[in-house]
């Protein structure tokens, strides 16, 4: 597959290395000589200096015989001009754009981004996934990460296991005969920085972050099982009211009624307009660092604070004080890859990167075979995949003892009907099953094939 990235940034620079990883033909377009010195140096790609939605560059760049374009600058209008050309002078088949001024998605102007006006195929707002994934984390506390699939009857979960956890030092093939009605399978673990799929004799650790699939209706037990018993949050305190923490803020006041919660926003004339928009929530003007406005907030009495302000500065700094007066939860949104691992040694409890979110969705298109869903995590090391079955495709009528899945894959669940199976040997796949599977990146484009039609099927 050819693709031309437009904007080298962590985003295009992360897509383009997931791409060029797996063979893929991939051309990357930055005005910043900086970046393109740095892609060249990094990636076995063409790497080209100068703007994205120059009809001549893109032309050079291969345009022309492209079979995808991912629009990622800094600029919504550059992302926008960049798919215009490439459907109005090259025919692209594929054209995805980043797109952040949430102005441009209002539901009144849904007819922009359409064949007859700005031809864009996949429209991608991270502003918008990334308050939906703070959501899926507020929705269970003591998971660090949510991942819905099947229409939302499987969930894949991160835990950190702490000294409470019953199952430390426990082999995981024991798992089954101490919990037989449970229905969870564990699909991969995080020690020392590095993931990986354990085999049954693995056992888990005081200190793991540990990926594992349920059937949803099972969470609450599950979650017990692994030392967790938070209570959801009753009362929360948002800090930034940007696109980030407004998208939020409206989520919380739409799903879950009876909520408490406060918005803290540096702006005045920001903090006026979501005020304006919101019904229930109060919006306090301040500085988050203030400890005046955090007493106002009551954030001793909050049992979660969420900050997704600009600056991952600000953020880290003022969920620390949150937790210092005595809130008890704190999730953080860090724009900078430099403080990830540093945040598990700060007590932070959650932080979320904008730029996985934003690499899941454009997988989602990217990736070939019968690909429903996907969510890269452990920052590029793995992807958990809901693929659906078809009658020609090649496991159809095999069990899971009879597919030759590589190293490094693991089977979480199926999905069939309204049934949800944690998979056995035995268990034979069958067309209209919905597979939710955990494959590390080496192992993806052979999960690909594996769940694609066979071309002697046309």
């Amino acid at each position: 597959m050819k693709v031309i990235v437009c904007g080298a940034g962590q985003v295009g620079l992360n897509i383009a290395r997931y791409l060029a990883g797996q063979k893929n033909d991939v051309t990357i377009i930055d005005r910043s000589a900086k970046l393109i010195r740095k892609v060249g140096e990094m990636l076995d790609v063409q790497a080209l200096e100068g703007h994205a939605s120059d009809p001549n560059l893109l032309e050079q760049a291969g345009l022309g015989d492209a079979d995808m374009i991912i629009a990622v600058t800094i600029s919504d209008e550059v992302n926008m001009v960049a798919c215009q050309i490439a459907h109005s002078l090259f025919n692209v088949p594929t054209k995805i754009a980043r797109i952040r001024n949430q102005s441009y998605l209002d539901p009144q102007w849904s007819d922009l981004f359409t064949r007859d006006n700005l031809p864009i195929d996949v429209v991608i707002s991270p502003e918008v996934e990334v308050a939906d994934a703070i959501y899926r984390r507020l929705e269970v506390p003591g998971a660090f990460d949510t991942l819905p699939f099947s229409d939302d009857k499987v969930r894949v979960l991160g835990l950190r296991l702490d000294e409470h956890c019953p199952v430390v030092e426990t082999p995981l093939r024991q798992l089954t005969e101490l919990f037989p009605d449970l229905r969870v399978r564990v699909l991969a673990i995080m020690r020392g920085g590095k993931l990986f799929v354990p085999l049954a004799d693995d056992h888990m650790e005081v200190g793991d972050g540990v990926y594992i699939a349920v059937e949803t209706k099972h969470v609450a037990r599950a979650m017990g099982v692994f030392g967790h018993e938070e209570e959801a949050a009753r009362r929360i305190v948002v800090i930034g009211g940007g696109a980030v923490g407004l998208n939020l803020a409206r989520r919380l006041e739409n799903r879950t009624p009876r909520l408490n919660v406060k918005i803290i926003e540096y702006d005045e004339e920001r903090a006026a307009f979501v005020a304006d928009k919101m019904s229930r929530t109060v919006v306090i003007h301040g500085d988050a660092l203030d400890p005046e406005i955090l007493r106002e907030a009551n954030v001793s009495e909050a049992e979660t604070v969420v900050a997704v302000t600009n600056e991952d500065e600000v953020n880290i700094l003022a969920t620390l004080l949150a937790k210092q007066n005595g809130c008890a939860r704190a999730v953080t949104l860090i724009n900078n890859t430099v403080y990830g691992p540093l945040i598990d040694s700060m007590g932070i409890d959650v932080h979320v990167d904008p730029r996985e979110m934003t690499v899941s969705t454009i997988l989602r298109h990217i990736r070939r075979g019968r690909i429903r869903d996907l969510h890269s995590i452990g920052d590029g090391a793995a992807e958990v995949i809901e693929a659906e079955i078809l009658e020609a495709s090649s496991v159809a009528g095999k069990s899971l003892r009879q597919v030759k899945f590589p190293r490094g894959v693991v089977v979480g669940a199926i999905a069939r009907g309204s049934k949800v199976i944690v998979p056995r040997g035995e268990t034979v796949f069958e067309p209209g099953d919905r597979v939710v599977v955990l494959a590390l990146t080496e192992s993806v484009k052979t999960v690909e094939q594996l769940f694609s039609v066979h071309l002697e099927f046309f």
